[in-house]
């Protein structure tokens, strides 16, 4: 009876003592669950063209911290893209950064990010990006024709620092009152040098039909002539005759 007794209050022991080990068990296991993130919601948002839906979706991915490396990437990747088709592009750069912090070697992010330096109008950074994608890819098409146009703008950008402000002739040799007007003033000696250059263009661009090479050398010698007749009478515009011109040859679409 005693050994009855005895046996009966050890069961009355025991089993809180496995109540409390099977919680523990289980409290220890769900967060086993979380261990590694589910990047199922990103990858089949970035499936999808909506922006706004692989934002959400990557981003609550990214905010995870057992979110493994390589999917880290892949979350980053795509929202940064969706962040810059929405113009977001300080937002879309630190994607590109933190990525790139990740992997070093991802010449489509260095791409990408130079692409946003450069609609940003930050051209040295830009090009530093291309030419690193480069450097890591040198057959990477969107970083070679990016690295290309760019180098080519930044060489006329050069080329315009050069003559900004200096009109189509010396001003060493300006009798006349309009031609030293027009070395006086920057503005006027950028337009006179626009409507001189477009006017050499459209004329050498009908080379193939002399008769008409002929008729648009006579319109821009009467634009001249008009000019320097009309300069210092009341109401002439001087800035604007010469836009008037730059429109004539140009055209509203500026070429």
């Amino acid at each position: 009876m005693r050994r009855a007794a005895n046996w009966f209050w050890a069961m009355l022991v025991c089993v809180p003592c496995v109540v409390l080990a099977d919680a523990a068990s289980a409290t220890s296991s769900e967060p086993g669950k979380d261990v590694q993130a589910d990047p199922a919601p990103c990858a089949a948002a970035a499936a999808t063209t909506d922006d706004d839906k692989i934002i959400d979706a990557c981003g609550t991915l990214l905010d995870n911290e057992k979110t493994a490396k390589p999917d880290r990437i892949k979350a980053l990747t795509a929202r940064a893209a969706a962040l810059g088709r929405k113009r977001q592009d300080d937002r879309a750069i630190a994607d590109y950064d933190t990525l790139l912090r990740l992997d070093p070697a991802q010449a489509d992010a260095l791409n990408a990010r130079g692409e946003l330096w450069r609609r940003k109008g930050d051209r040295p950074k830009a090009i530093m990006d291309f030419g690193a994608a480069l450097k890591l890819d040198p057959a990477h098409a969107l970083a070679k024709a990016n690295h290309k146009s760019l180098s080519l703008e930044l060489e006329r950008l050069g080329a315009l620092k050069a003559v900004a402000g200096k009109p189509s002739f010396d001003c060493r040799k300006a009798r006349r009152a309009v031609e030293k007007a027009i070395c006086a003033n920057p503005e006027l000696a950028d337009l006179d040098r626009e409507v001189y250059g477009s006017s050499i263009r459209q004329v050498r661009e009908a080379a193939s039909d002399p008769r008409l090479a002929r008729q648009l050398q006579r319109e821009q010698d009467q634009f001249i002539a008009r000019r320097n007749a009309e300069f210092g009478k009341p109401g002439y515009d001087l800035a604007k005759a010469m836009r008037d011109r730059l429109l004539q040859i140009n055209g509203v679409d500026g070429y």
